[in-house]
């Protein structure tokens, strides 16, 4: 039997901003333009052709702004307080084409090879690690991130930290609490004069700088590529002199096979004695065996940690040596300042992130748009405006190879292309086409031929 025509909407209740083809702009030079076109004409909202109700997982207490906005887009969401293991991803997301996470959840190659029906993942948060990025692309799936959004909260902890190591603020606190009343000047230092070395000069490690400059803090950092210093910071040439030089020492910077025990037994006896470390990056980047025999020797006399190996997967569960085998040896040192990974875990920051991930995913769900997008080539066209009812847009993922837009531009000669865009990120394409004068009838065929092309990843047709 001949699959049924398809109705196209031509009118929908909802206004979205519209967009633009990529010029030479920054990401958010190009958010900015598209709201103010949006006052202009009023873009069409679209849908998939198939009218398959739209579902979204949102996993570990994603921000309920979020879930809102979300849901007055129209899609159904699931909202769930924790992660959720391999094993239950697996079992659940089948029905979903949509996933939120943070920073526990993994989104592995056997996740994704389940996920059927999924077309975009979301990180409500900076890192990305926690998905198989390259898989996801190779299915099609782009990820979106938040990459600026707490990058306040974290260098605003990491200035608390360098005070509470620096007057041992915890290990007093702790005592008294335990009833012992024990006031002291020996070894507490104002941070005045003292040198900070910042690990990782980015969006965090550069916001860090100023403030700490702010408390009259020398700053030097250390990054892979030259960067322009905010304020009297100094960039240095290696790690090493970094390490040599700084009365503190923070990371910032991304978990990658090249950072995996970036701070080892070398590295830590290369700090200065009497330095301290500070680490709310991730968790791999230090030895923690390592640091525990440098603090039991008082090589170094603190170190604060928001980060883990090994992190529990919600509230509540314990952090113990069945976790890392070191924990109980951790837990018992002196000036040693554990938290429980949260450095962007403000509500200034989770709004934020909330605002700019569930807006990507709609832009991409609604609208194929990807920029932003980490694995993925970043592909975005103008909006399809409320009178152009017989318009349809193209998402077509495709296998990076010679030939496919000759052979799609075949498939598109009887309409009338006004506007198409194509980019390519390592092994994988993307291209958006607007074509016009496309019937009901014309839709489900156009999408089955262009499904059919050999290099065809993934094809959606919205109208």
């Amino acid at each position: 039997m001949s699959p049924q025509p398809i109705a196209i909407p031509q009118k929908s209740p909802r206004v979205v901003a519209a967009s633009i083809s990529p010029p030479t702009q920054t990401l958010h030079d190009r958010l900015r333009h598209r709201e103010s076109l949006a006052t202009i004409r009023q873009p069409k909202v679209l849908h998939p052709v198939d009218n398959e109700n739209l579902r979204l997982l949102l996993l570990e207490n994603i921000s309920q702004e979020a879930v809102s906005y979300l849901r007055a887009q129209g899609f159904t969401v699931d909202h769930y307080t924790r992660a959720l293991s391999e094993d239950e991803l697996v079992e659940k997301i089948p029905q979903y084409h949509a996933v939120g996470i943070r920073s526990k959840t993994r989104i592995t190659e056997r996740v994704i090879k389940a996920a059927s029906k999924l077309l975009v993942i979301g990180c409500f948060c900076i890192g990305t690690n926690q998905v198989d990025l390259a898989t996801a692309a190779n299915a099609g799936i782009p990820v979106f991130n938040s990459p600026f959004s707490n990058s306040r909260s974290v260098a605003e902890l990491v200035i608390a930290e360098i005070i509470a190591l620096s007057r041992q603020l915890f290990q007093r606190s702790f005592e008294l609490r335990q009833g012992i009343w024990n006031k002291q000047s020996k070894s507490c230092w104002e941070v005045r004069g003292k040198t900070l070395g910042i690990v990782g000069y980015g969006h965090i490690g550069s916001q860090l700088s100023v403030l700490a400059e702010a408390l009259g803090m020398r700053v030097i950092f250390f990054d892979v590529i030259n960067m322009m210093p905010l304020g009297s910071a100094r960039q240095v040439e290696t790690l090493q002199a970094l390490l040599a030089e700084a009365d503190f020492v923070t990371l910032h910077v991304p978990e990658l096979p090249e950072t995996v025990n970036m701070i080892s037994k070398t590295e830590l006896e290369q700090m200065k004695e009497g330095s301290y470390l500070i680490n709310n990056a991730r968790g791999r980047v230090v030895d923690i065996p390592a640091l525990i025999d440098a603090l039991q020797s008082k090589h170094l006399a603190g170190a604060a940690l928001d980060v883990f190996p090994a992190e529990p997967a919600s509230n509540g569960a314990p952090f113990d040596d069945s976790l890392n085998s070191w924990s109980t040896t951790l837990r018992s040192l002196p000036n040693v300042i554990l938290s429980p990974h949260i450095g962007g875990s403000t509500e200034e920051a989770q709004r934020m992130i909330g605002e700019e991930v569930s807006q990507a995913l709609a832009r991409y769900l609604n609208y194929g748009s990807t920029v932003g997008a980490v694995n993925f080539p970043e592909v975005d066209l103008r909006a399809i405006t409320a009178e152009q009812g017989d318009h349809v847009r193209v998402c077509h993922v495709h296998n990076n190879q010679p030939g496919v837009l000759r052979q799609v531009n075949d498939i598109l000669s009887p309409y009338n292309v006004e506007k198409q865009y194509s980019d390519s990120k390592g092994d994988v394409a993307y291209l958006l086409a607007d074509i016009a004068d496309v019937s009901p009838v014309d839709v489900n065929k156009l999408r089955d031929q262009i499904s059919q092309t050999r290099a065809n990843i993934l094809t959606r047709l919205l109208a």
